[in-house]
């Protein structure tokens, strides 16, 4: 599909802090917190929730009555008549929902959409399945999050054992991996500076924490919780997660939860909204694939490639590259496979360093992309991401000068 009509308003989307698992969010109800947050965005950009015609709810780990996914936190945000579909395609999730939000603008379906992406990894859900077939009839039960971590149902390999298998492939040592830590920790301060001057630009800070009532305040965050100032030294002392691996705890993210949106909108409506008329945000294209069973870093480059292709574009002509790197062998392997330079990637953040709520994860790398091009004077922006069953995700974006 070739867009030409959906864009994304500047200004119109938010995200969290992202919280370390077990941290100061574990006791919000996700799709409920994520409803709260939209109202006080909304309400911060006067505009109106009735004004929406369509939306996605984007979320891969069940809460409480979750079943009745969309119409619930869109009812809780005054979106009653929205019907949602909700999505799930675990760390892909964000940028699905984005392209889901796209396609009905493009298609004349909606004229202003929102994508939603919200999720708790702390305290997952234990599920309890029948299975008359069992011994005595014996159900089966799993906890989602900690045994889909660590067992792909497919080859029954952890997530860490991809990163290590394409670490392998490609002959990528435990230093190199580290390096990539260093400079992915030095970007992220840069957008702490000035007073998180960077994250401010999409992110309310400080933080209002509800309490699990969503009635009164049970704290607040001046910025993300959780993350690790990597030094030279401390990542010398790790040892490897896996048996005689690469992988260590520094080169990998660490669950997070939080949640993160964006407004898509036709270009008419997208002028309107935006905090400045003058910028347009213009989205061109996407692209999934899949990779070999258990080499899911590998994912990304096709992706990208496929995005880039759709869109009509070559990667020379893309400025910046924002990636979902679960692990320091993501960002490796796409500037092997590419040939783009390691610094070019991930200016002022990343999911290897702010952590990994899934949902809203691509989202929020989405945002800081589009920040980062405003800040450049525009160009060209790439998203590309791995997620779970060894598959990746892209989006193809342009930041210009409306009046050009």
């Amino acid at each position: 599909m070739t867009f030409n009509r959906a864009e994304i308003p500047y200004g119109g989307y938010w995200s969290t802090p992202f919280a370390k698992w077990q941290g100061s969010l574990q006791h919000l109800h996700a799709l409920r917190f994520a409803a709260q947050v939209g109202n006080a965005e909304l309400a911060k950009r006067g505009l109106e929730a009735r004004r929406f015609d369509f939306g996605v709810l984007g979320t891969t780990v069940l809460q409480h009555r979750s079943f009745f996914g969309a119409p619930w936190p869109f009812f809780e945000m005054g979106m009653g008549h929205v019907a949602g579909p909700t999505i799930n395609q675990v760390c892909a999730t964000g940028a699905r929902a984005l392209l889901t939000c796209a396609a009905e603008v493009e298609l004349g379906m909606a004229d202003l959409a929102l994508s939603l992406t919200a999720d708790r990894v702390s305290n997952g859900a234990t599920a309890v399945y029948p299975a008359p077939g069992g011994p005595g009839g014996t159900a089966q039960a799993e906890n989602i999050v900690l045994e889909s971590f660590s067992s792909d149902p497919q080859g029954g390999h952890s997530m860490a054992q991809t990163a290590e298998n394409v670490a392998a492939k490609l002959k990528l040592s435990m230093s190199e991996q580290h390096e990539v830590v260093l400079l992915r920790t030095a970007q992220y301060q840069a957008a702490l500076a000035d007073d998180h001057a960077f994250q401010k630009r999409y992110m309310t800070l400080p933080f209002s924490i509800p309490k699990p009532n969503f009635k009164g305040e049970a704290g607040t965050l001046t910025g993300d919780e959780g993350v690790t100032v990597s030094t030279a030294a401390g990542l010398a002392k790790l040892k490897p997660v896996l048996p005689n691996g690469t992988l260590t705890f520094g080169s990998q993210t660490h669950p997070a939860d939080g949640n993160a949106a964006i407004i898509v909108a036709s270009s008419e409506r997208a002028r309107e909204l935006s905090k400045d008329p003058g910028i347009r945000i213009r989205l061109l294209g996407f692209g999934q694939a899949r990779a070999a069973l258990g080499f899911m870093p590998e994912a990304p480059v096709p992706a990208a490639q496929a995005a880039l292709r759709n869109a009509g574009i070559t990667l020379a002509q893309v400025r910046s590259v924002k990636s979902h790197n679960p692990f320091a062998v993501n960002d490796l392997c796409f500037s092997r496979a590419t040939g783009w330079p390691l610094e070019r990637m991930n200016n002022f953040g990343c999911s290897l360093i702010w952590g990994h709520p899934q949902a809203p994860t691509g989202t929020r790398s989405i945002i800081e992309l589009i920040e980062e091009l405003v800040l450049a004077g525009g160009g060209i922006g790439l998203y590309t991401g791995c997620a779970a069953g060894d598959s990746g995700s892209a989006v193809v974006l342009e930041v210009s000068d409306r009046h050009a």
